[in-house]
Protein backbone atom coordinates (compact mmCIF):
# COMPACT_ATOMS: atom_id res chain seq x y z
CA UNK A 1 0.00 0.00 0.00
CA UNK A 2 1.36 3.45 -0.90
CA UNK A 3 1.82 5.75 2.08
CA UNK A 4 1.12 9.47 1.94
CA UNK A 5 4.78 10.04 2.88
CA UNK A 6 5.81 8.34 -0.39
CA UNK A 7 3.96 10.93 -2.51
CA UNK A 8 5.22 14.29 -3.68
CA UNK A 9 3.15 17.37 -2.70
CA UNK A 10 1.79 17.57 -6.26
CA UNK A 11 0.81 13.88 -6.29
CA UNK A 12 -0.83 14.18 -2.87
CA UNK A 13 -2.80 17.26 -3.98
CA UNK A 14 -3.95 15.43 -7.12
CA UNK A 15 -5.05 12.42 -5.05
CA UNK A 16 -7.02 14.59 -2.61
CA UNK A 17 -8.65 16.41 -5.52
CA UNK A 18 -9.61 13.07 -7.11
CA UNK A 19 -11.25 11.90 -3.86
CA UNK A 20 -13.12 15.21 -3.53
CA UNK A 21 -14.44 14.94 -7.09
CA UNK A 22 -15.57 11.37 -6.36
CA UNK A 23 -17.69 12.64 -3.47
CA UNK A 24 -15.38 11.70 -0.57
CA UNK A 25 -15.67 14.60 1.85
CA UNK A 26 -14.50 13.08 5.16
CA UNK A 27 -12.01 10.44 6.36
CA UNK A 28 -13.61 8.15 8.90
CA UNK A 29 -10.45 6.58 10.37
CA UNK A 30 -6.90 7.81 10.97
CA UNK A 31 -5.55 4.32 10.20
CA UNK A 32 -6.85 1.66 7.78
CA UNK A 33 -8.97 -1.06 9.40
CA UNK A 34 -9.32 -4.58 8.00
CA UNK A 35 -13.07 -5.11 8.49
CA UNK A 36 -12.91 -8.59 6.96
CA UNK A 37 -10.41 -9.73 9.60
CA UNK A 38 -12.55 -8.17 12.33
CA UNK A 39 -15.58 -10.05 11.08
CA UNK A 40 -13.75 -13.39 10.96
CA UNK A 41 -12.43 -12.86 14.50
CA UNK A 42 -15.94 -12.07 15.71
CA UNK A 43 -17.33 -15.26 14.15
CA UNK A 44 -14.57 -17.37 15.73
CA UNK A 45 -15.26 -15.85 19.16
CA UNK A 46 -18.96 -16.60 18.84
CA UNK A 47 -18.33 -20.22 17.82
CA UNK A 48 -16.03 -20.86 20.81
CA UNK A 49 -18.40 -19.17 23.27
CA UNK A 50 -21.59 -20.93 22.08
CA UNK A 51 -20.90 -24.51 23.48
CA UNK A 52 -20.02 -23.18 26.97
CA UNK A 53 -22.98 -20.84 27.18
CA UNK A 54 -25.59 -23.41 26.14
CA UNK A 55 -25.29 -25.86 29.19
CA UNK A 56 -25.24 -22.94 31.63
CA UNK A 57 -28.42 -21.57 30.09
CA UNK A 58 -30.08 -24.98 30.35
CA UNK A 59 -29.19 -25.22 34.10
CA UNK A 60 -30.57 -21.80 34.84
CA UNK A 61 -33.76 -22.33 32.85
CA UNK A 62 -34.76 -26.03 33.23
CA UNK A 63 -38.25 -25.51 31.97
CA UNK A 64 -40.15 -22.86 30.08
CA UNK A 65 -43.86 -22.70 29.27
CA UNK A 66 -44.75 -23.29 25.67
CA UNK A 67 -46.80 -20.08 25.52
CA UNK A 68 -46.48 -17.01 27.66
CA UNK A 69 -49.53 -15.96 29.61
CA UNK A 70 -51.45 -13.13 27.98
CA UNK A 71 -50.42 -10.70 30.71
CA UNK A 72 -46.72 -11.65 30.23
CA UNK A 73 -46.56 -11.14 26.48
CA UNK A 74 -44.20 -8.42 25.34
CA UNK A 75 -45.79 -5.17 24.30
CA UNK A 76 -45.60 -4.33 20.59
CA UNK A 77 -42.69 -2.07 19.66
CA UNK A 78 -43.41 1.62 19.73
CA UNK A 79 -43.56 3.32 16.32
CA UNK A 80 -40.28 4.85 15.21
CA UNK A 81 -40.49 8.62 15.16
CA UNK A 82 -39.03 10.38 12.15
CA UNK A 83 -36.00 12.45 13.01
CA UNK A 84 -36.61 16.17 12.42
CA UNK A 85 -33.26 16.43 10.65
CA UNK A 86 -34.09 13.67 8.16
CA UNK A 87 -35.29 15.11 4.81
CA UNK A 88 -38.94 14.48 4.09
CA UNK A 89 -39.85 12.54 0.93
CA UNK A 90 -40.02 14.76 -2.13
CA UNK A 91 -43.37 15.59 -3.64
CA UNK A 92 -44.36 13.56 -6.74
CA UNK A 93 -42.29 14.40 -9.79
CA UNK A 94 -45.21 15.64 -11.87
CA UNK A 95 -46.41 17.95 -9.15
CA UNK A 96 -42.84 19.14 -8.52
CA UNK A 97 -42.47 20.10 -12.19
CA UNK A 98 -45.70 22.10 -12.01
CA UNK A 99 -44.56 23.88 -8.86
CA UNK A 100 -41.17 24.62 -10.41
CA UNK A 101 -42.80 26.05 -13.51
CA UNK A 102 -45.10 28.25 -11.43
CA UNK A 103 -42.22 29.50 -9.25
CA UNK A 104 -40.02 30.26 -12.26
CA UNK A 105 -42.68 32.01 -14.31
CA UNK A 106 -43.69 34.13 -11.31
CA UNK A 107 -40.21 35.70 -11.16
CA UNK A 108 -39.93 39.03 -12.95
CA UNK A 109 -36.17 39.41 -12.58
CA UNK A 110 -33.09 37.29 -12.04
CA UNK A 111 -32.99 38.42 -8.40
CA UNK A 112 -36.56 37.24 -7.88
CA UNK A 113 -35.78 33.98 -9.68
CA UNK A 114 -32.80 33.35 -7.38
CA UNK A 115 -35.04 33.87 -4.34
CA UNK A 116 -37.67 31.51 -5.78
CA UNK A 117 -35.04 28.86 -6.52
CA UNK A 118 -33.57 29.03 -3.02
CA UNK A 119 -37.06 28.62 -1.52
CA UNK A 120 -38.00 25.71 -3.79
CA UNK A 121 -37.91 22.28 -2.09
CA UNK A 122 -39.42 20.05 -4.77
CA UNK A 123 -36.16 18.44 -5.91
CA UNK A 124 -34.41 15.71 -3.90
CA UNK A 125 -31.00 17.06 -4.91
CA UNK A 126 -31.46 20.08 -2.67
CA UNK A 127 -31.67 17.92 0.49
CA UNK A 128 -28.04 16.75 0.25
CA UNK A 129 -26.16 19.97 -0.58
CA UNK A 130 -24.99 23.08 1.20
CA UNK A 131 -25.24 25.54 -1.73
CA UNK A 132 -27.70 26.53 -4.42
CA UNK A 133 -25.72 27.61 -7.50
CA UNK A 134 -27.25 30.47 -9.48
CA UNK A 135 -26.19 32.59 -12.44
CA UNK A 136 -23.37 35.09 -11.92
CA UNK A 137 -21.83 37.83 -14.02
CA UNK A 138 -23.37 40.47 -16.27
CA UNK A 139 -26.88 39.60 -17.58
CA UNK A 140 -26.84 42.68 -19.83
CA UNK A 141 -23.85 41.41 -21.84
CA UNK A 142 -25.95 39.40 -24.28
CA UNK A 143 -23.47 36.53 -23.83
CA UNK A 144 -24.31 33.40 -21.85
CA UNK A 145 -22.19 30.34 -20.97
CA UNK A 146 -24.06 27.34 -19.58
CA UNK A 147 -22.66 24.20 -17.95
CA UNK A 148 -24.33 21.01 -16.66
CA UNK A 149 -24.31 20.78 -12.83
CA UNK A 150 -22.15 21.88 -9.90
CA UNK A 151 -19.12 19.89 -8.81
CA UNK A 152 -17.55 19.60 -5.37
CA UNK A 153 -15.56 22.84 -5.74
CA UNK A 154 -18.65 24.70 -6.96
CA UNK A 155 -20.63 23.56 -3.94
CA UNK A 156 -17.89 24.53 -1.50
CA UNK A 157 -17.42 28.00 -2.98
CA UNK A 158 -21.06 28.63 -3.93
CA UNK A 159 -20.35 29.61 -7.55
CA UNK A 160 -20.43 27.88 -10.91
CA UNK A 161 -17.13 26.68 -12.39
CA UNK A 162 -14.90 26.90 -9.32
CA UNK A 163 -11.61 25.11 -8.66
CA UNK A 164 -9.33 23.82 -11.41
CA UNK A 165 -12.06 23.61 -14.03
CA UNK A 166 -13.02 27.22 -13.28
CA UNK A 167 -9.43 28.36 -13.64
CA UNK A 168 -9.23 26.62 -17.01
CA UNK A 169 -12.53 28.18 -18.12
CA UNK A 170 -11.21 31.62 -17.17
CA UNK A 171 -8.19 31.03 -19.42
CA UNK A 172 -10.42 29.78 -22.23
CA UNK A 173 -12.59 32.90 -22.03
CA UNK A 174 -9.56 35.19 -21.82
CA UNK A 175 -8.17 33.62 -25.00
CA UNK A 176 -11.08 35.11 -26.96
CA UNK A 177 -11.25 38.41 -25.09
CA UNK A 178 -13.86 37.57 -22.44
CA UNK A 179 -13.92 37.32 -18.66
CA UNK A 180 -16.49 35.72 -16.42
CA UNK A 181 -17.57 38.97 -14.76
CA UNK A 182 -18.50 40.42 -18.18
CA UNK A 183 -20.78 37.55 -19.26
CA UNK A 184 -23.56 35.52 -17.63
CA UNK A 185 -22.30 32.17 -16.36
CA UNK A 186 -24.73 29.52 -15.10
CA UNK A 187 -25.59 25.80 -14.95
CA UNK A 188 -28.66 23.73 -15.79
CA UNK A 189 -28.84 21.96 -12.42
CA UNK A 190 -28.49 24.31 -9.40
CA UNK A 191 -27.62 21.56 -6.88
CA UNK A 192 -24.72 19.13 -6.96
CA UNK A 193 -25.85 15.51 -7.55
CA UNK A 194 -24.37 13.11 -4.96
CA UNK A 195 -20.98 11.80 -6.05
CA UNK A 196 -21.19 14.01 -9.17
CA UNK A 197 -23.51 11.49 -10.82
CA UNK A 198 -25.64 12.41 -13.82
CA UNK A 199 -28.99 14.01 -12.93
CA UNK A 200 -31.97 11.70 -13.43
CA UNK A 201 -34.65 12.42 -16.02
CA UNK A 202 -37.06 13.52 -13.25
CA UNK A 203 -34.47 15.84 -11.68
CA UNK A 204 -33.74 17.33 -15.10
CA UNK A 205 -37.39 18.12 -15.78
CA UNK A 206 -37.86 19.65 -12.32
CA UNK A 207 -34.90 21.98 -12.91
CA UNK A 208 -35.79 22.81 -16.53
CA UNK A 209 -38.20 25.72 -15.78
CA UNK A 210 -35.54 27.54 -13.76
CA UNK A 211 -32.79 27.46 -16.39
CA UNK A 212 -35.24 28.36 -19.15
CA UNK A 213 -36.47 31.30 -17.08
CA UNK A 214 -32.87 32.44 -16.54
CA UNK A 215 -32.42 32.54 -20.31
CA UNK A 216 -35.74 34.31 -20.84
CA UNK A 217 -34.92 37.01 -18.30
CA UNK A 218 -31.30 37.52 -19.42
CA UNK A 219 -32.23 37.56 -23.15
CA UNK A 220 -28.79 36.46 -24.43
CA UNK A 221 -27.99 36.88 -28.11
CA UNK A 222 -25.49 34.00 -28.22
CA UNK A 223 -24.95 30.97 -25.96
CA UNK A 224 -21.97 28.69 -25.41
CA UNK A 225 -22.98 25.25 -24.09
CA UNK A 226 -20.33 23.25 -22.25
CA UNK A 227 -20.39 19.47 -21.94
CA UNK A 228 -22.29 16.45 -23.19
CA UNK A 229 -25.25 16.76 -20.82
CA UNK A 230 -25.74 20.45 -21.60
CA UNK A 231 -25.65 19.95 -25.37
CA UNK A 232 -28.15 17.07 -25.22
CA UNK A 233 -30.43 19.09 -22.92
CA UNK A 234 -30.75 22.02 -25.31
CA UNK A 235 -30.37 20.30 -28.68
CA UNK A 236 -32.64 17.36 -27.86
CA UNK A 237 -30.22 14.85 -29.38
CA UNK A 238 -28.51 11.76 -27.99
CA UNK A 239 -25.15 12.09 -29.74
CA UNK A 240 -21.95 12.58 -27.74
CA UNK A 241 -20.35 15.99 -27.31
CA UNK A 242 -17.90 15.11 -30.09
CA UNK A 243 -20.83 14.79 -32.48
CA UNK A 244 -22.68 17.86 -31.18
CA UNK A 245 -19.83 20.35 -30.75
CA UNK A 246 -18.64 22.97 -33.19
CA UNK A 247 -21.93 23.49 -35.07
CA UNK A 248 -24.23 26.47 -34.59
CA UNK A 249 -27.84 25.58 -33.86
CA UNK A 250 -30.87 27.53 -32.81
CA UNK A 251 -32.64 26.86 -29.52
CA UNK A 252 -36.11 28.18 -28.72
CA UNK A 253 -36.75 29.54 -25.22
CA UNK A 254 -39.78 31.63 -24.23
CA UNK A 255 -40.75 32.38 -27.84
CA UNK A 256 -37.21 33.52 -28.62
CA UNK A 257 -34.77 31.76 -30.93
CA UNK A 258 -31.15 32.03 -29.84
CA UNK A 259 -28.01 30.80 -31.66
CA UNK A 260 -25.98 28.34 -29.57
CA UNK A 261 -22.81 26.35 -30.06
CA UNK A 262 -21.61 23.44 -27.93
CA UNK A 263 -18.07 22.63 -26.87
CA UNK A 264 -16.24 20.38 -24.45
CA UNK A 265 -16.50 21.01 -20.73
CA UNK A 266 -13.31 22.19 -18.98
CA UNK A 267 -13.29 18.95 -16.98
CA UNK A 268 -13.18 17.03 -20.27
CA UNK A 269 -10.07 18.98 -21.18
CA UNK A 270 -8.41 18.33 -17.83
CA UNK A 271 -9.07 14.62 -18.30
CA UNK A 272 -7.96 14.52 -21.95
CA UNK A 273 -5.79 17.57 -22.79
CA UNK A 274 -5.51 16.43 -26.42
CA UNK A 275 -9.08 17.70 -26.90
CA UNK A 276 -8.02 21.30 -26.24
CA UNK A 277 -7.48 21.77 -29.97
CA UNK A 278 -11.18 20.98 -30.53
CA UNK A 279 -12.26 23.39 -27.81
CA UNK A 280 -10.03 26.10 -29.29
CA UNK A 281 -11.76 25.69 -32.66
CA UNK A 282 -15.16 26.06 -30.96
CA UNK A 283 -14.03 29.15 -29.05
CA UNK A 284 -12.87 30.80 -32.27
CA UNK A 285 -16.29 30.12 -33.83
CA UNK A 286 -17.97 31.59 -30.75
CA UNK A 287 -15.71 34.65 -30.91
CA UNK A 288 -16.52 35.20 -34.59
CA UNK A 289 -20.27 35.08 -33.91
CA UNK A 290 -19.95 37.53 -31.02
CA UNK A 291 -18.09 39.95 -33.28
CA UNK A 292 -20.72 39.63 -36.00
CA UNK A 293 -23.36 40.51 -33.39
CA UNK A 294 -21.25 43.46 -32.15
CA UNK A 295 -21.04 41.81 -28.71
CA UNK A 296 -17.25 41.69 -28.87
CA UNK A 297 -15.17 44.48 -30.35
CA UNK A 298 -11.58 43.51 -29.54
Amino acid sequence: MISASDLTPAELAALLHFHAEAGVDWLLEDEPVDRFAEFEAMKSARRSAAPAAQPQQERQEPSRPARAAPEQRAAPPAPIERSPSRPQPAIPDGEAVQQARFAAESAGSLAELKTALEAFNGCNLKHSVRSTIFASGDPASGIMVIGPAPGADDEREGIAFAGRQGQLLDRMLASIGLERSAILLTQIIPWRPPGNRMPSAAETEICRPFIERQIALAEPRAILLLGNYTARFFFGENDTIHGLRGRWKEIAVAERVIPAIASLHPQDLLTAPINKRLAWSDLLAFQARLRSLSLLTN
